[in-house]
């Protein structure tokens, strides 16, 4: 039976190049999934293994061992079910002599899905009506990385892989981006698997992530939950080092010299650091969550040893 709710599985995953003192273990018994209709960060320091990962996806290289599996279909040496993948990776290339309307017709017509009403609609998607029929050997970066992303929308993929699709974009091209990622997802009901090393914009725009250290899963979660592993509160009491000398038997404290303590602790634990703070005749002013950015939290996971092996 076809699993259509699970658009990747990753299963028992292994990619080393090289023999003997010079094998490189890129990716190490990565298992992950992606679910159908959600937006999928895949992230991890440089060297991490994610362009590697990528490229087993897309069957571009053959994985040591392990199992990729698209939409329940297993994808080495199956080209059928890399028809419903659209990507980009490694930033995107044209036929420089071209316009990008005609790199867009050419690619169109090469897969057996041209259809200029279509190639119009994506133009405008992607904001390049303005600028599509100029030769593409004139065009930045993030012109560049506009058209790549209308070249993998051509074929109208269930499944759309991008590797750090923002890269050459201004500000206001990186928001955009990000609004219509979220589109393909909401509106259009694609998938998305977006590797990039903009942490802000992964936590703003994703579902669910995976974080990779040294070829290792490190985490994988929804953004919300995993932001709530490391919790901290702010609490704001008098005196402050009578708080201090309460609390620190239970939970880890940091000071900054203010009238502040910071708590390493979960929001369930508010009703017990204010019950231990009244019963000690603690005047509290205020205790609240300090919410944590997905850019420390990758920080402190990838910086750290804990890895899911």
């Amino acid at each position: 039976m076809t699993d259509t709710t699970t658009a990747i599985r990753v299963s028992g995953l292994h990619k080393q190049f090289g023999r003997g003192k010079r094998q490189v273990k890129a990716v190490q018994n990565l298992s992950l999934e992606v679910q159908a209709g959600q937006v999928y960060g895949f992230l991890g320091p440089n060297g991490a293994g994610k362009t590697t990962t990528i490229r087993m996806l897309l069957d571009l290289i053959r994985p040591t061992s392990g199992e990729v599996t698209l939409f329940g279909q297993p994808v080495f040496g199956n080209p059928n079910v890399l028809k419903r993948v659209g990507a980009l990776v490694e930033g995107a290339t044209f036929y420089p002599y071209l316009s990008g309307r005609q790199n867009l017709e050419v690619l169109a017509r090469t897969g057996g899905y041209y259809d200029p009403k279509r190639v119009q609609a994506i133009i405008e998607q992607v904001g390049m009506a303005d600028r599509v029929d100029r030769r593409t050997k004139g065009y930045s970066t993030g012109m560049k990385q506009r058209m790549g992303l209308a070249a993998t929308l051509l074929g109208d993929p269930d499944l759309i892989i991008l590797d750090e699709p923002t890269n050459g974009l201004d500000p206001a091209g990186i928001q955009e981006m990000r609004l219509f990622i979220r589109e393909l997802a909401d509106k259009q009901g694609k998938t998305v698997f977006l590797s990039s090393h903009m942490l802000n914009e992964i936590e703003q725009v994703c579902d669910s992530v995976a974080i990779i250290n040294k070829g290792k899963l490190v985490r994988e979660g929804t953004v919300k939950a995993l932001l709530s592993e490391q919790s901290r509160l702010l609490v704001e009491a008098d005196p402050l080092d009578k708080a201090q000398a309460v609390l620190s038997p239970d939970w880890t404290l940091h000071t900054n010299g203010g009238a502040h303590l910071t708590v390493e602790a979960q929001h369930d634990d508010i009703p017990h650091i204010i019950r231990k703070l009244v019963e000690n005749h603690i005047n509290i002013y205020e205790v609240a969550p300090q919410r944590q950015s997905l850019e420390a939290y990758f920080l402190a996971v990838t910086q750290g040893e804990d890895t899911h092996d």
